[in-house]
């Protein structure tokens, strides 16, 4: 196990009916952004309980961020929040929103442009406002974690940056209830491919790790088919809420190498594409385990046998059928897991290979993923 410092500062406050708590977890005198995605979360209830928890409070609403929140929006709610002088965000939605809310944090005290930032990649150290969560649609960890991704609309670009992580994230599961099936699946995915990029990488590190990693892509596929039969089982919604909460907040990475070339081929494919974050991980994810199987052999057939329950003498074709089984499960979920499926062509590729050539990436936990190994990740799964 490699040497390693875990701090995560986030208050988590998990259960029915813990909306109204953020009254008197903000501090009164805050001058609030609560930053919304769009109108979902007035038909479900959750707008109401929030605005009457801060009745108290003065509040300025910013409506508006998308999926795979772009610069562009994050501006408009960067200016709005200098405008009114706002010393705290609150951030109510998915990872999308909390993602974009993290930028706006850290952009309100900034005296530049918010792209700048997310150039920066590192700003944990930076000033930024207080941010806290009221997550509505579990997926990307945000809750609890410093990371988010920005696109920007205009180069056609999507990068990663880490700034800080929430005061505290407010997590009921009731709010899951009204959720797209689509949008659930994504979850499900992204919460998936999350643990994947932890746990399928150097073998013999940490047997806990392992355990715990173990533990939710089990749990995953175990709970999938019965969310997808019904929606409002409050167990199933509180489990799979926590466990994509648990899959990104540093618990299942401690001391272990990570991947994440998965993730950021991906992030290529939603910036030009516009395909959902998850469903790229899920189309990319198998070309992955097919290109780097040699390297990943053994943490392939673990996961095989001990998630999947594949137990044979060949190796081969015990990953054959690992990789067969983990593409199976996504489309289980709803995906089309092969790039021509999704009108994606050779073009794309190239042009992704050579993003990857001109930026000098090395990804994946050996640094050996580079551009023409993303090429022929993508090539696996056209």
């Amino acid at each position: 196990m490699n040497n390693f410092t875990f701090y995560n500062p986030t208050k988590l406050i998990f259960g029915k009916d813990t909306i109204p708590t953020i009254a008197k977890e903000i501090p009164a005198g805050k001058k609030v952004l609560i930053t919304f995605g769009g109108g979902s979360v007035k038909q479900n209830g959750v707008y109401t309980q929030v605005t009457e928890a801060l009745k108290n409070h003065e509040i300025h609403e910013f409506w508006g961020i998308e999926p795979n929140p772009s610069v562009e929006t994050l501006r408009q709610a960067i200016a709005l929040g200098k405008e009114k002088k706002c010393d705290f965000v609150l951030a109510v939605g998915g990872g999308s929103v909390i993602d974009g809310s993290k930028l706006i944090a850290a952009a309100i005290p900034y005296d530049g442009d918010a792209w700048e930032l997310v150039m920066k990649r590192d700003y944990s150290q930076g000033h930024t406002l207080p941010l806290a969560s009221v997550l509505t649609l579990p997926a990307t960890g945000s809750e609890m974690n410093a990371g988010a991704v920005i696109s920007n609309k205009t180069t056609k670009e999507k990068f990663a940056i880490y700034t800080k992580t929430p005061v505290f994230s407010v997590l009921d599961p009731q709010t899951t209830y009204t959720l797209p099936e689509f949008q659930v699946s994504c979850g499900l995915a992204d919460t998936f491919v999350h643990v994947m990029e932890q746990y399928l990488t150097t073998n013999g590190q940490s047997p806990l790790m392992d355990r715990w990693a173990e533990g939710i892509l089990t749990t995953i596929m175990e709970i999938a088919p019965k969310i997808k039969q019904d929606q409002n089982d409050f167990d199933n919604m509180a489990t799979f809420m926590l466990s994509a909460t648990m899959a990104l907040n540093g618990f299942i990475s401690m001391g272990v190498t990570q991947d994440w070339a998965t993730h950021m081929i991906g992030h290529e494919l939603t910036a030009l594409h516009g395909l959902t974050h998850a469903h790229t991980l899920t189309i990319v994810l198998p070309g992955t385990m097919w290109v780097l199987k040699d390297q990943k052999q053994e943490k392939i057939l673990q996961y095989g046998q001990r998630v999947l329950g594949i137990d044979i003498d060949d190796k081969d074709l015990a990953i054959k059928m690992t990789i067969e089984k983990t593409e199976s499960f996504f489309r289980s979920l709803g995906f089309k897991t092969k790039l021509s499926e999704n009108n994606i062509t050779q073009s794309t590729i190239a042009e992704i290979e050579k993003r990857f050539i001109q930026r000098g990436v090395r990804l994946g936990e050996n640094r050996n993923v580079d551009g023409p190994v993303a090429r022929e990740i993508l090539e696996k799964v056209m």
